[in-house]
């Protein structure tokens, strides 16, 4: 019963709505009793000025009279139901009682018993307290002590209160607190229940959608009719969700697609060439020796597509190992273009290197090798003989930057958004003939290496006067803390 949400939340709610309900009625009885024994109080002590006055009277009146007939007259005075009067003197010997002599018709009360000990109990000389709670029949009953001299000696008048009335108004009060609350927490109860069924219907909603959302129809989204509450931003980050995985299994999709096609064409060159060697007896040597190359020329290219393959399928798992450490970025990037300079001079193009003093840098060596001689490679293969390449590497307010800029014939407006897609190769300019056979994940390589780096690179400007690649990086200490994590 209580597995789903709505359950639980009803139950939450009742318990707490229960667990306030009681400690307000607690707090409400509490209040309502000291209340009540407060008024009781203040009219017991109003009643013995009243009583004390009237003695006093009968004192003036019959100056010759002791203080008993005079108590017993201010008692006749002075009958209320509920009420008892009784005089002891200093050493705690009663002088007037309720059920004594005179006691006025006071022993007439059902309770006279209970007054007649009480007060007895609250005359002894040994009580202290002005007001006194005593057990007893009825609801028991309440005492008060107040002390006076007449004639020169001392007394203690004691008014005895049934606490009845107030036991009962007390009574009533717990019985209607007994009955409201369990009424007030079922009604509560039902009304959380109803309307948490109707907040988490979109919540049922949203399940049977998602449900329903399987490989072939991540193009479905959830409904979000109020996109500003909870459910509403649930639903949406959801959507997101679906968007990101959408894109992985078409970016996915797209890769194994691209990746059949460009090793279709070295597999079908490795079988045309080697069923055309095997399939001619008597040849010579050269021939031979001709189609071995062209077997070696496209493995080492199919071994070169499988290896980037392989690099961007272990960096998209994060299983690509990054191994920063201390070095100068100008001198490495002065050993890549040293690295390249003889298939620059093959094609008689000027390669210079320009570095702004030492630039200290906290990298993963080979990666970035790999990186820098992507770009040059490019660089090469794309501009044409008697061209230049330039590599200036600099320090940037945001940390450092490597730009290698080329003058070759650039790449097409179209197709610039799409440069780092696995596979791409804009046309006309960037052919598989002008890139001697590449498949097209270099750049895509070089972008995911400067990422891992915590850098970027970016196409800064490609037009009919060259191209020019930019390189960003961290510099040494956001450098060390951001590889770090």
């Amino acid at each position: 019963m209580f597995s789903s949400v709505r359950s639980r939340l009803t139950l939450w709610y009742a318990a707490v709505l229960g667990c306030t309900l009681l400690l307000l009625s607690s707090a409400i009885y509490w209040n309502v009793r000291r209340n009540i024994l407060a008024r009781s109080d203040a009219g017991l002590e109003e009643l013995s000025d009243s009583f004390l006055a009237t003695l006093e009277a009968e004192l003036r009146l019959e100056a010759r009279q002791g203080v008993g007939p005079a108590a017993r007259q201010s008692m006749l005075e002075h009958q209320y139901p509920g009420r008892a009067f009784a005089v002891f003197d200093a050493r705690g010997a009663r002088v007037v009682g309720p059920s004594g002599p005179g006691g006025a018709g006071q022993a007439r009360e059902p309770w006279a018993q209970a007054f007649s000990e009480a007060a007895e109990r609250c005359g002894r000389p040994a009580t202290s307290q002005a007001f006194l709670s005593l057990p007893g029949p009825h609801g028991g009953t309440r005492c008060y002590r107040r002390a006076f001299e007449e004639q020169g000696s001392g007394y203690v008048l004691v008014i005895v209160a049934s606490l009845r009335p107030e036991n009962e108004l007390l009574r009533r009060l717990q019985v209607t607190l007994a009955w409201l609350v369990p009424v007030t927490i079922v009604l509560a109860a039902a009304g959380g229940y109803f309307l948490a069924g109707r907040n988490l219907a979109p919540v049922a909603d949203m399940t049977a959608r998602a449900e329903r959302i399987g490989e072939s129809t991540l193009h479905d989204r959830l409904a979000v009719p109020h996109p500003r509450d909870e459910l509403g931003r649930l639903a949406q980050t959801f959507n997101r969700l679906l968007d990101r995985l959408d894109q992985a299994f078409e970016r996915q999709r797209r890769f194994i697609a691209d990746a059949s096609h460009e090793l279709r064409t070295p597999v079908a060159i490795l079988q045309g060439e080697s069923e055309v060697a095997l399939a001619k007896s008597g040849r010579s040597p050269d021939e031979y020796r001709e189609s071995l190359a062209i077997l070696q020329h496209e493995a080492r290219r199919l071994s070169r597509i499988v290896e980037d393959m392989f690099t961007l399928t272990r960096a998209d798992a994060g299983q690509y190992p990054v191994a920063p450490r201390e070095l100068y970025l100008d001198e490495l990037v002065a050993e890549c273009v040293q690295s390249v300079r003889t298939l620059a001079a093959a094609k008689s193009i000027s390669l210079t290197v320009e570095a702004d003093g030492e630039l200290p840098a906290v990298a993963d060596e080979a990666l970035l090798s790999q990186l820098l001689l992507n770009l040059l490679d490019n660089a090469i293969k794309y501009t044409q003989e008697g061209g230049r390449i330039a590599v200036r590497s600099r320090s940037a307010p945001a940390g450092l930057e490597v730009a290698v800029s080329d003058n070759g014939p650039g790449i097409p407006a179209e197709s610039q958004a799409r440069i780092f897609e696995r596979f791409f190769r804009a046309d006309p300019a960037r052919t598989r003939a002008n890139s001697g056979g590449g498949a097209g994940l270099g750049l895509a390589i070089a972008k995911w290496i400067a990422e891992a780096h915590r850098g970027s690179l970016e196409l800064t400007r490609s037009d009919a006067s060259g191209t020019v690649f930019t390189l960003r990086l961290p510099g040494p200490p956001s450098a060390r803390e951001s590889l770090r994590h």
